[in-house]
């Protein structure tokens, strides 16, 4: 190489590396312009949530989702789309699902109750009620006769009009166990039309929104020059609270997903070793703010909104669990027993929040409009749930709808509060109950927010090294 080559090769390095040295020195003011002081429609602050997820909630839910219990999660990713034509399986590695043989899941989740109801269980209609019970999972195995019967009771009831999310038949061939811990949330590579409609259909299609109405970024939308997404958010804002609420906890949801991708990112294989870790030009791509035009840090304050839904909802719940009869049965005694006691452990720490969302400024108008607009809510919501089943890759669809049956969960313990301070200590109650699908969907969902929010303060740190 002559002499004037290489000086030209170094010139370009050098410019090159001072082009990456601004780069990465906005970047961090990126990350703190973010999100900073109080969320809308509540009275939190964003730097109370992260120092209380990063010193009180992450650790212990960080080591809860290792629990047997919470790990093995039973779903039918076989389920047809109900919507369209399906666009075909993501044939990417990474989209791969690998489902848990039977032999590696604990006796107590296989068996169910099925034993427990034997005795009672004289004649059809009884069997039938009995496997439906097996969806519980999370019952002491030490019933007495009259809790039995109450249990039974229960199984005939039908509560489908509580659900906000459309549940899989865990009794159909096509459902298995999954390990989540074998198989975590992370960039797979799916992207294109196919993951762009599942999104596009549930903010277009299901969140409230007259299709004159353009969000930010849309592809589709028409040009509107200086714009930049403000006509959609003056629309939002004249919204109800229910409606709004319903978008910002979509938006979030959507963001988590997205920092998930950025933070477990496939940044290169070698040997057929794969290395996996923070991406930030990923990070930047989806939320800096000069790059989305704004978006970046409205989605992520959308993330710690729903944070405080799921939180909110873990600190209702708990007298749910703090009764004797719940058992978290895996049939490991000893493990059980911690399982349980870290459970009640998070559910103390949620309930030490100061600044939950208050859930009563929600569907608060007169009865019959409230009751009306509550039911389209949880319609809503419930075809996102549904959408989930035309996600084309398989791992990408996994965590879909564990999040999406999360929330689910979540709203319908907000809206059962009176349910829940009429349980009784030792038997089922007819008025609410929650499956070990929901119980294991709701925890890990709220894990996935809590890796979230740390990851946005792993990123900030990265990006000051980097400086």
């Amino acid at each position: 190489m002559s002499r004037g080559a290489r000086r030209a090769g170094a010139g370009q390095g050098a410019a090159a590396a001072v082009q990456l040295l601004v780069s990465l020195s906005f970047l961090p003011r990126v990350v703190e312009a973010q999100v900073v002081g109080v969320l809308d429609d509540c009275l939190c602050d964003i730097t109370s949530i992260d120092n209380f997820n990063t010193y009180k909630i992450f650790p212990k839910i960080k080591q809860l989702q290792e629990r047997d219990y919470f790990r093995y999660y039973k779903v039918n990713l076989k389920r047809p789309c109900p919507f369209w034509a399906e666009d075909g399986h993501c044939s990417i590695k990474d989209c791969h699902v690998e489902p848990c043989p039977e032999s590696k899941i604990p006796v107590g989740i296989k068996a169910g109750l099925s034993n427990k109801y034997l005795k009672v269980a004289n004649n059809t209609k009884e069997l039938q009620d009995c496997e439906q019970a097996n969806k519980l999972g999370a019952i002491n195995n030490t019933l007495s006769n009259q809790s039995k019967e109450a249990f039974i009771d229960w199984a005939r009831y039908d509560d489908s009009q509580d659900h906000f999310c459309e549940l899989d038949d865990e009794r159909s061939p096509a459902a298995q166990y999954v390990d989540l811990l074998l198989n975590p949330e992370r960039y797979t590579g799916y992207k294109g039309s196919s993951a762009w409609r599942v999104w596009n259909s549930i903010y277009e299609e299901n969140c409230f929104k007259p299709r004159s109405v353009y969000r930010p970024l849309n592809p589709l939308a028409p040009s509107r020059g200086e714009d930049d997404g403000e006509s959609f958010y003056t629309w939002l804002e004249g919204l109800c609270l229910e409606k709004r609420v319903f978008y910002k906890l979509i938006s979030g949801l959507h963001a988590s997903i997205n920092l998930h991708l950025c933070a477990n990112y496939l940044l290169e294989e070698t040997w057929g070793k794969p290395s996996w870790g923070h991406n930030i030009k990923e990070f930047k791509r989806r939320f800096d703010p000069v790059e989305t035009k704004g978006e970046g840090p409205r989605r992520l304050k959308n993330l710690y909104f729903l944070y405080l839904i799921e939180l909110r909802a873990l600190s209702k719940v708990a007298p749910y669990f703090e009764r004797s009869i719940v058992d978290l049965y895996t049939g490991n005694v000893e493990d059980d027993a911690d399982t349980k006691s870290l459970l009640l452990s998070i559910f103390q720490d949620t309930k030490s929040f100061p600044m939950h969302f208050d859930e009563k400024s929600m569907f608060a108008g007169n009865k019959k409009g409230a009751k009306s607009l509550k039911e389209e809510f949880r319609l809503h919501f419930k075809n996102i749930s549904r959408i989930m089943d035309c996600v084309g890759c398989d791992k990408c669809r996994l965590w879909g709808k564990l999040q999406t049956q999360g929330l689910g969960t979540a709203l319908k313990i907000l809206f059962s509060e009176k349910e829940i301070q009429k349980l009784p200590e030792n038997s089922p109650s007819k008025g609410f109950q929650l499956t070990r699908q929901e119980i294991v969907a709701l925890l890990n969902a709220f894990g996935r927010l809590s890796t979230s929010i740390r990851e946005l303060q792993n990123f900030k740190v990265l990006l000051q090294h980097s400086r």
